[in-house]
C-alpha cells in the first residue's frame, strides 16, 4: 500500500495562529478561575471581618434622590454581635441590632420600635457566609484595584446572571478585609445605591457606652412588633408566589398583629442567596386608602395590588421586574 502525503488543511502560518490562540485560550480560562476564586476567597474573607472586627466608622449613603451619613459602630463578643447605627445629618435616629432584636428609635416623633433580628438587616450584611451556593446565578471577579479613604482596596465585581436581581462592585480594604465601598448596579451598570465609608478604624475593643442609645427613651411610644405565627410551626403556607425568579426560594413564613386594628399580616421572605425580596398580604378592608402600583427609593423596589379582597405587597432590593412579579403572581394555597 502507498501512503499518499495528504495535503495540510491549513497553511504552516495558520496552524501556528490556531497553536497560538489554543494555549492563549487555555490560560485565559486558567486565569480566570484563578480570579473568580481569588474574588470569592476576598468575598469570604469580608463577610468574616465584617462579622468578627471591632471597628467604628463614618460612611455616605447614597441613593436616588438623597444622602445620608451616618456611623456604624460593631462590637463582636462571645455574646454575639452589636451595631450601633447613628444618623449624622438631619432627623436623629438610632438603630441598634443585637442577635435577638433590632431597635429603632425615632426621637422626632419620641417612638421606639423593636422588632426580631434578621439576617440581611443593615446594608454591611448583605452577603452571605457561604458564597458557593450562589455561584450559579452570578459571576465574580476581581475587577482590580483602588484606594478609599487613604486605605489600599481590591475591587470585586459580583454579575447577576439575569436581569432579575442587581450587580454589585465591592471595594475591600487590602488589610483587614473590611467593606470600604460597595455599590449596587442596575442592568445598564448604573449606580441605584451606593455606601462609601470616610473613616474606618478597626479597634481592639468598643466600650460598652458607645452601643448605649443617646436617649433614655423616658416618655417614648414602644411598639414591639408581635409575631403571632412562625413559618416553622405553622400546619401550613396559605398564600405562596406562583412565579419566582430562577434560585429564589421561601426561608421564613410568620403572621403578625397589626398594631392598629388587630389584624394578622402575613409576611413571605424569599431569597436566592444575596437579593432579599419580602411579600406581605392583609386584607383590603384594613387598608382603604391604599393604591395600587410600583414604587421606588433608590435600589429598594415595591410593587402592590389587590387579589380577592387582599393587598399584596412585594418589597426589597431586587429589580423592579422582579417584585412585580412576585406581587402578581401570589395566589392563595391550602393550610
Amino acid at each position: 500500500m502507498i501512503l499518499k502525503k495528504s495535503k495540510p488543511a491549513f497553511p504552516p502560518s495558520v496552524y501556528g495562529i490556531i497553536l497560538t490562540a489554543y494555549l492563549f485560550l487555555n490560560q485565559t480560562a486558567g486565569a480566570a478561575e484563578a480570579i473568580q476564586a481569588d474574588a470569592r476567597d476576598l468575598l469570604d474573607r469580608m463577610g468574616r471581618a465584617t462579622r468578627e472586627l471591632n471597628y467604628d466608622g463614618i460612611f455616605i449613603y447614597r441613593r436616588e434622590h438623597g444622602m445620608d451619613t451616618m456611623r456604624l459602630i460593631h462590637r463582636s463578643g462571645q455574646d454575639g454581635e452589636t451595631e450601633r447605627l447613628i444618623t449624622l445629618d438631619g432627623q436623629p435616629r438610632e438603630v441598634i441590632r443585637t442577635k435577638d432584636s433590632v431597635t429603632c428609635i425615632f426621637p422626632e416623633n419620641r417612638q421606639i420600635l423593636i422588632e426580631k433580628s434578621r439576617a440581611h438587616k443593615l446594608p454591611f450584611d448583605q452577603f452571605p457566609e457561604a458564597l458557593e451556593r450562589i455561584g450559579e446565578y452570578y459571576r465574580f471577579a476581581v475587577a482590580g484595584e483602588d484606594r478609599i479613604a487613604g486605605k489600599d482596596a481590591w475591587v470585586v465585581e459580583i454579575v447577576p446572571g439575569d436581569e432579575y436581581r442587581y450587580g454589585y462592585r465591592i471595594w475591600i480594604d487590602k488589610e483587614n478585609h473590611l467593606l470600604l465601598k460597595s455599590e449596587l448596579d442596575d442592568k445598564t451598570g448604573m449606580p441605584v445605591e451606593q455606601i462609601l465609608f470616610t473613616q474606618l478604624e478597626v479597634l481592639e475593643s468598643i466600650p460598652d457606652d458607645l452601643l448605649k442609645p443617646a436617649t433614655s427613651g423616658t416618655d417614648y411610644t414602644l411598639h414591639n412588633s408581635s409575631t403571632i405565627e412562625h413559618y416553622r410551626e405553622a400546619k401550613g403556607i396559605y398564600w405562596k408566589t406562583g412565579w419566582l425568579p430562577r434560585g429564589f426560594a421561601l426561608v421564613n413564613y410568620e403572621q403578625k398583629l397589626n398594631a392598629e386594628d388587630a389584624d394578622a399580616v402575613e409576611h413571605l421572605i424569599y431569597t436566592d442567596g444575596l437579593a432579599m425580596v419580602s411579600v406581605f398580604v392583609e386584607q383590603a378592608d384594613a387598608n382603604p386608602d391604599f393604591k395600587p402600583g410600583g414604587q421606588r427609593l433608590g435600589a429598594v423596589n415595591a410593587f402592590s395590588e389587590v387579589t380577592n379582597g387582599y393587598v399584596v405587597t412585594a418589597v426589597g432590593e431586587a429589580p423592579y421586574a422582579t417584585v412585580r412579579g412576585m406581587a402578581t403572581s401570589v395566589v392563595s394555597g391550602n393550610r
